[in-house]
């Protein structure tokens, strides 16, 4: 560290940041009015800088990280600074900006200390509905990014006077369920209204010069832990690469990713430019997506421990390819790419660097959001009720274990709603709920178990819209490791009628109609003849 401010109070003040934005999830799951923040914490907090550097970031959703930080900085290119003032809260969702997809709408708000612009607090959360072609804004068979939903540049909705009651009104006008909307909207204001509270309690208590010189410190040092991480690694060049099952928009060619590493001392590039061209369909990854990835497979390899800021990515260069899937044309839907791409970019990295880190890796897990969205009027209610729920399944084997069954492994952090939640706020019954035991692929360790959900319909028609990798391509085993079992989805209609449903449909359901999801097992490590070394 280079300033003269006492390490022990940069300590202190690290771990205050840390408190800081985890407070603010709590704050988002505590009074937000939606399941899907409330129970399946489908949210992220964090702090910037003036500048929209990463400060610190709450224990999350390990797809968001960093992304709030770039989404601060593209926010500074449409919103100079000189147009900030105490008490605003703008939204926006728009993936150019810094963003992934349009449900993760990031709330902004800068902080001020001794009358001068000194941080951001950032909420992101995922909203049930953004409007769009198809109720829950997950539209399989988009073709552009206008059906994915409701576009939102930055909007001033907060000022110190209280909500701008017009913008709120046009935002809540074009989405569904906006009742629960607006609860979630709230809660996003309160949570950063939170951290700029406890912000300004740092600010007087150090003084904003010393709470200043203590993040660059900060910033310095996790540059220089990643450093030292990346060279616990072997110097060279790397290839690897994983599939998408398809484009989600009938396309039935799988859609590769690859990656090129090139591992130096002290400092890694990522080269994603072989990968596929973009996608028709909304598997599509924005650049920002791919730099979440690249930074948690980074730390997740060499630096779990490292704290997560802006200094962390100094060591790190990442190249995507103008027009590829994961850079892509401003016109092509992006809504799966956030949490389907994202996990085959994460698995790429680490069958590139199976032949010389084996034993710091998992074999392929289920690695998808398995989600289901159910959607439709409850008739208790009378009300619009859109159940965003996601399936874990079996993680991948280690060198030293086996996998863990029904688990989100790697990008996301996201929890099951609980079956108590779905039956008394949706016309929905959850029947069976166990695991799905020999679906973790063989090895010396075998993969974890997927797990098995039958969820069934009791009011007259609900829309279901899946969004589902390794339906086709299973989990992959490492060093000989067998793969693990696919994702399966079917339905079983009231009239007798039985369907195997692709990963990426929409359809609609009839009272008595189940839904049954039977998640994939993770992949096993090494041959299951071989000897533990």
């Amino acid at each position: 560290m280079n300033s003269k401010v006492n390490p022990f109070t940069v300590e202190v003040i690290r771990n205050a940041l840390t408190a800081i934005a985890e407070e603010m999830s709590l704050v988002v799951m505590r009074s937000a009015r939606s399941p899907l923040l409330r129970e399946a914490g489908d949210l992220s907090s964090a702090l910037t800088d003036a500048a929209g550097n990463l400060i610190a970031q709450g224990r999350d959703i390990p797809a968001h990280l960093g992304i709030m930080g770039y989404t601060v900085q593209e926010f500074l290119h449409r919103v100079p600074a000189e147009r900030l003032s105490p008490g605003d809260v703008w939204f926006l969702n728009l993936p150019e900006l810094g963003g992934n997809h349009l449900p993760d709408v990031k709330a902004v708000r800068p902080v001020f200390a001794e009358g001068v612009l000194q941080a951001f607090a950032v909420s992101l959360a995922h909203w049930a509905d953004i409007g769009g072609a198809q109720p829950g804004s997950y539209v399989p068979h988009a073709r552009d990014a206008w059906q994915e939903g409701l576009r939102i540049p930055p909007l001033r909705l907060f000022t110190a006077a209280g909500p701008d009651r017009e913008k709120l009104d046009l935002i809540l006008a074009n989405v569904r369920g906006a009742l629960e909307r607006e609860g979630d909207i709230l809660a996003q204001m309160a949570s950063t209204r939170s951290a700029d509270e406890r912000l300004a309690e740092v600010f007087k208590r150090y003084g904003a010069a010393t709470v200043q010189a203590a993040i660059m410190d900060l910033h310095d040092q996790s540059e220089s832990e990643m450093r030292t991480a990346l060279r616990s690694l072997p110097q060279g060049l790397y290839t690897g690469e994983d599939w998408l099952d398809d484009d989600g928009a009938g396309d039935g060619e799988p859609i590769a990713v690859r990656v090129g590493i090139e591992i130096g001392d002290g400092e890694a590039t990522f080269d994603f430019s072989l990968t596929a061209d973009a996608a028709r369909g909304p598997l599509n990854a924005t650049p920002f997506t791919t730099a979440a990835s690249v930074f948690y497979a980074v730390k997740a390899i060499a630096g779990p421990d490292i704290q997560p800021n802006a200094g962390c990515a100094r060591p790190l260069k990442i190249i995507t390819r103008p027009g590829s899937l994961l850079n892509p044309p401003l016109d092509r839907p992006v809504v799966g790419g956030n949490h389907e791409t994202s996990q085959r970019i994460v698995d790429a990295i680490f069958r590139a660097l199976e032949p010389v880190v084996a034993k710091r890796l998992t074999a392929g897990g289920s690695t998808t959001s398995g989600l289901l969205l159910f959607s439709g009027h409850d008739p208790r209610s009378g009300r619009w009720t859109t159940l965003y729920e996601v399936h874990g399944g079996g993680e991948g084997a280690r060198h030293d274990r086996d996998g863990m069954p029904a688990v989100r492994p790697h990008m996301s952090n996201v929890m099951n709603t609980p079956a108590e939640v779905i039956e008394a706020n949706y016309p929905i019954l959850i029947e069976r709920q166990a695991l799905r035991r020999g679906s973790g692929g063989a090895g010396r360790h075998r993969g974890g178990d997927g797990q098995v959900r039958v969820y069934r319909v009791v009011g007259p028609e609900v829309a279901l819209t899946t969004m589902v990798e390794r339906c086709r391509i299973p989990p992959f085993g490492l060093c000989g490791g067998a793969p693990g079992e696919t994702f399966c989805i079917t339905l079983e209609r009231a009239s007798g009628k039985t369907l195997k449903l692709p990963g990426k449909t929409s359809v609609q359901l009839e009272q008595g109609d189940r839904i049954v999801l039977e998640s994939s097992g993770g992949g096993g490590f090494g041959t299951a003849t071989a000897q533990p070394a």
